[in-house]
């Protein structure tokens, strides 16, 4: 069973029908893997649900080599126009785009064509071309959906259709190790099949959409490079201070280096930067920022580790959380205390903290302390594993299953 047929990603869905026929350009971005083809062809499966008809949309991967011969922008072109209906709307699904030099010219060359009506949707794997470049070309004439990999909600629905007496608990602690790469289900989550498949993404991601999409020659100490971002996801730190670490272990790497290493890294969308805030000084703070990776599974398959640093695995997986739900998030600071995440969406802003166990007091006065000292009324919680509340002074404290179900 493939995973269109499992798992309908709702929120996915009803975002692109609510722009459906809009004469803006549909584009999904998202690490490789993630879920953008199959997400196009549950919308493609809706819209002949709903009186399409097969004449009437296109789809397109630029990774089947069935289509080779439309990576030149000019017969792209020429195909689609000879496929478009009149007198009625033809939609258009072009997968991977990144694949077509100068894929920007046809579907500028076809949104200036009145002579047809067409709604286009394209996909790809890198930011820098699925938005610097279409902000050039069609600045104003599109609108970007990022799809990310199965939230726990979605992983505990797809396990449950294999597994139907798993517990909450365990598939919790199955998504801890695994992450949530939806062609896991068709691995049925077995270990070594379902890790060697996500070492095998992270290697298609360093070739494809790193080394050689930004013609890296130096792919030893790229990888080192993003190894180091990985393992050390949610610690504070900077270009400069990785150059100094590499530098101790004999490798000379200037800071520049690092810094296009690091932009390429998250142009593929394998890895988020996190800015500071200062929240009292009220200024964004340049030195010593947060990494997150894309799906912890990766992190699990390469170093391993994920279960023995379990507060760095439950920070991503809220810090990923949040982006599902649309915030822009970012670091905050405190005095000397750090608040985890600030989180912003239009006039509603929520401050969170985020800890494996509260099995100190000390722990528990850090978790508490620096959101006690934000003087202004918006939410505030504190989220980890233990089940018995913890609230105080009008901060909510939760349990991560709950909050990532709720």
């Amino acid at each position: 069973m493939e995973v269109i047929a499992l798992v309908k990603r709702k929120e996915y869905l009803h975002r692109l029908i609510q722009w459906k026929d809009e004469q803006l350009i549909k584009v999904v971005t998202g690490i490789r893997r993630c879920g953008k083809s199959t997400m196009l062809m549950q919308y493609q499966e809706w819209l002949k649900a709903n009186n399409i008809s097969d004449e009437q949309i296109i789809s397109i991967n630029f990774e089947d080599l069935e289509y080779e011969e439309l990576q030149d922008y000019q017969k792209l072109y020429d195909y689609l126009k000879h496929r478009l209906c009149k007198g009625k709307m033809t939609y258009i699904f072009l997968d991977e785009i990144q694949e077509v030099k100068d894929w920007e010219k046809c579907i500028n060359s076809l949104r200036v064509n009145e002579e047809y009506d067409f709604d286009i949707y394209i996909t790809g794997s890198n930011a820098k071309l699925l938005s610097g470049e279409l902000s050039t070309y069609l600045a104003g004439r599109y609108v970007e959906f990022v799809i990310y990999p199965f939230s726990f909600k979605e992983f505990l629905e797809t396990l449950k259709s294999i597994q139907q007496d798993v517990s909450t608990r365990e598939a919790f602690q199955k998504y801890v190790k695994f992450g949530g790469m939806p062609f896991l289900y068709n691995l049925a989550f077995e270990e070594e099949a379902s890790l060697q498949y996500l070492k095998d993404i992270y290697s298609s991601i360093i070739l494809k959409d790193i080394t050689q999409r930004n013609k890296i020659r130096d792919t030893d100490m790229l990888e080192r490079v993003i190894s180091y971002l990985i393992m050390n996801v949610g610690n504070n730190f900077s270009a400069t201070s990785i150059s100094k670490f590499f530098k101790s272990e004999n490798r000379k790497v200037s800071v520049e280096t690092i810094l296009n290493y690091i932009k390429a890294a998250e142009e593929s969308f394998l890895i988020y930067r996190v800015s500071r805030d200062d929240l009292i000084g009220k200024k964004v703070l340049n030195v010593n920022e947060k990494y997150y990776i894309a799906d912890h599974g990766m992190r699990e398959a390469i170093l391993g580790s994920n279960q023995r640093d379990i507060n760095q695995i439950f920070e991503n997986i809220i810090y990923l959380e949040l982006l599902r739900k649309d915030y822009n998030v970012r670091v905050g600071k405190v005095d000397n205390l750090e608040v985890d995440f600030v989180c912003t969406k239009g006039n509603e802003k929520i401050y969170v903290q985020v800890a494996y166990l509260l099995a100190s007091s000390e722990t528990i006065e850090r978790e508490f302390t620096s959101l006690e000292k934000i003087g202004d009324n918006y939410p505030k919680y504190v989220i980890s594993m233990d089940e018995f509340d913890m609230s105080r002074n009008g901060i909510k404290h939760i349990n991560i299953i709950e909050f990532l179900i709720s």
